[in-house]
């Protein structure tokens, strides 16, 4: 489900479309949002929805651990070469906004192994809502809430709910069970975003990720001219 018919357009993307060679590079799209907000599951949808028409691969960071590579892996979502990690070692936003330089490596190198690739996903770990991805890792954003967190996370805002390119209300099956007023949400975080696109989204419901999806292939629309 999503507020208006604005999921469509083109968030900004990045100046720095080429590779050292002259070579397109991959779209890069981050997914940043708080712990257990759905991120690595709305990936894994992603890549189930997108592999048989997209040349893509992930990034995920974690702080200690390759926990999200794995549930990845396990899942079989891409070939085990299309999946890396990047183990942080301190809060997840260092690794996406201020050094950024591991996660360039890596996806670097899956275009170097594994490429030409249309996309790569960048994973941040869980984290709050002032999260954001510098322009010189990502093209876009996508920003994860869920109900399960309070339904006044959209009208609390933060950098993450009013500033990512596609903000994504998770989980919306659960908001009878949770008491969370999807209405409710769905109004503050217009009013946080004005024209930028949100979606609410059940990944057990039969919609699943598809507009998702269908953003993600618009931004590649914008990429590949």
């Amino acid at each position: 489900m999503h507020l208006d018919h604005h999921h469509d357009t083109p968030a900004a993307l990045s100046a720095d479309a080429h590779r050292p060679d002259g070579t397109r590079r991959a779209l890069r799209i981050g997914l940043g949002g708080p712990v257990g907000s759905g991120k690595t599951a709305t990936v894994a949808a992603l890549c189930r929805a997108l592999r048989d028409e997209l040349s893509l691969a992930v990034v995920t960071n974690d702080i200690y651990t390759r926990e999200d590579a794995e549930f990845l892996l396990r899942e079989a979502v891409l070939p085990p070469e299309r999946i890396t990690a990047v183990e942080t070692g301190a809060c997840p936003h260092t690794a996406i906004r201020d050094d950024i330089s591991a996660n360039l490596e890596a996806v670097e190198d899956l275009e170097d192994e594994v490429g030409p690739l249309d996309l790569i996903l960048v994973e941040s770990g869980g984290d709050n809502l002032t999260a954001t991805f510098s322009k010189g890792l990502v093209d876009a954003q996508i920003f994860v809430i869920d109900v399960a967190g309070g339904d006044d996370i959209p009208r609390k805002g933060g950098p993450g709910v009013t500033t990512a390119d596609l903000l994504i209300v998770n989980k919306t099956d659960l908001a009878p069970y949770v008491g969370s007023d999807l209405a409710r949400m769905a109004a503050d975080a217009k009013a946080q975003r004005a024209e930028l696109p949100v979606v609410l989204q059940s990944l057990r419901s039969e919609a699943g990720v598809t507009d998702v999806a269908d953003w993600v292939r618009a931004q590649l629309a914008a990429w590949t001219p």
